[in-house]
């Protein structure tokens, strides 16, 4: 995948989601991986739902993703060689401090979302087919909700997390969110607090709201960097680098962003 003198760097495409880039979770550890391999890393920040989608059409080398059931299926189409839990954080739903359904503290997000929709309180949503709107989709189907959108309060925005977020606050709008990407960006949004979830993953009491990541190689078929993307899988589950995710977000927020799971497979 690259060209000029052979001491160049490789290039490594690497479709992921917006979390992981957003949270800054990247850009802390993949100059190791770059360092050690003497490779460059294209990151292409989109929606999950997009991330594999470049995968399937041979325009990544390697994605690290959240949705599983959409995982699942790259795997049974051939798309990808194999996948390996890398991590976990958690979703929760934010909102403004006036809480007009009144749902802070409730334990469940189905139960939430059953109060949001019965007091027609405006709802943001990514709307952009990413593994945070993936789940929010399952989550509205928990709570009872078969036709989709649920109200005119909602609002399908097409956007990625930070934008979402970014609406809600000004609209005072609630949202389901990933924690490290709220925690991350949270001093630009004065008017949101988490509502669902508690105030650390320990705290989360819903397993609904559990996000795991898997990294999936892209197939060699495909015609991308296959052994480069194998060592990318290799290095992002191997224990220094799970690791490194343990430890970030340790410092400013007193709480990992990520939890490590790669030792759990």
């Amino acid at each position: 995948a690259c060209t000029g003198g052979e001491n160049d760097p490789a290039v490594l495409r690497l479709a992921t989601t917006t979390s992981t880039y957003n949270s800054g979770l990247l850009e802390a550890i993949v100059p190791t991986f770059e360092t050690e391999f003497n490779a460059d890393v294209d990151i292409i920040a989109v929606g999950t739902g997009q991330a594999i989608r470049l995968g399937e059409s041979g325009d990544a080398d390697v994605i690290l993703v959240h949705a599983r059931s959409r995982e699942d299926q790259f795997l049974e189409e051939g798309h990808g060689t194999e996948r390996f839990d890398v991590m976990f954080n958690d979703f929760v739903i934010v909102g403004s401090e006036s809480d007009p359904a009144q749902i802070e503290g409730m334990t469940l997000a189905s139960e939430a979302l059953q109060a949001i929709a019965a007091a027609e309180a405006s709802f943001a949503s990514r709307g952009d087919d990413s593994g945070t709107h993936i789940r929010e989709k399952e989550l509205w189907l928990a709570a009872g909700f078969t036709n989709y959108p649920p109200g005119d309060w909602y609002a399908a925005l097409g956007q990625g997390m930070g934008d979402t977020l970014r609406f809600a606050n000004e609209t005072l709008s609630y949202t389901l969110t990933d924690r490290g990407t709220f925690l991350a960006t949270q001093e630009s949004l004065p008017d949101l607090e988490i509502l669902v979830g508690g105030s650390s993953i320990a705290e989360n009491q819903d397993d609904s709201l559990f996000n795991p990541y898997g990294v999936i190689p892209v197939h060699p078929d495909k015609g991308g960097a296959t052994d480069l993307a194998q060592s990318f899988a290799d290095w992002l589950t191997r224990e220094s680098t799970q690791l490194m995710i343990a430890e970030f977000g340790m410092d400013k927020f007193n709480q990992p962003l990520f939890y490590p799971i790669a030792a759990d497979q």
